[in-house]
């Protein structure tokens, strides 16, 4: 599966956006996604995962209240709406797809094989 993130760009703190991830190809069951985000000096940092087929979800708490994930199976895109953005927040975010998504280590990067292209979020003060 092919990923194609947008939504990225310049807010103020305090101000929201809502990130896309479209996915060519048939999404199945099996399948979770995820956000990370890679902010410069700093290692990709994990934001939230989805179960395609209940779309359970899983946060770190550090975005936890402020950043939610959803996901639209006509479109077979996933979705990750952001609020409160701080300028900390700033970084490339990135979506990624696990086949074979099993909830247990959703938060690690190498579970997941295919990834996004990444979009620019650069939160101003």
């Amino acid at each position: 599966v092919q990923l194609q993130a947008s939504g990225g760009g310049l807010v103020q703190a305090g101000g929201s956006l809502r990130l896309s991830c479209a996915a060519s190809g048939r999404i199945f069951s099996s399948y979770g996604m995820g956000w990370f985000r890679r902010a410069p000096g700093k290692e990709r940092e994990f934001l939230a995962a989805i179960r395609w087929y209940d779309a359970s979800t899983y946060y770190p708490d550090s975005v936890k209240g402020r950043f939610t994930i959803s996901r639209d199976n006509a479109k077979n895109t996933v979705y990750l709406q952001m609020n409160s953005l701080k300028p900390e927040d700033t970084a490339v975010y990135y979506c990624a797809a696990d086949s074979l998504f099993s909830g247990n280590y959703y938060y690690s990067p190498t579970e997941y094989a295919s990834w996004g292209q990444g979009t620019q979020v650069t939160v101003s003060s």
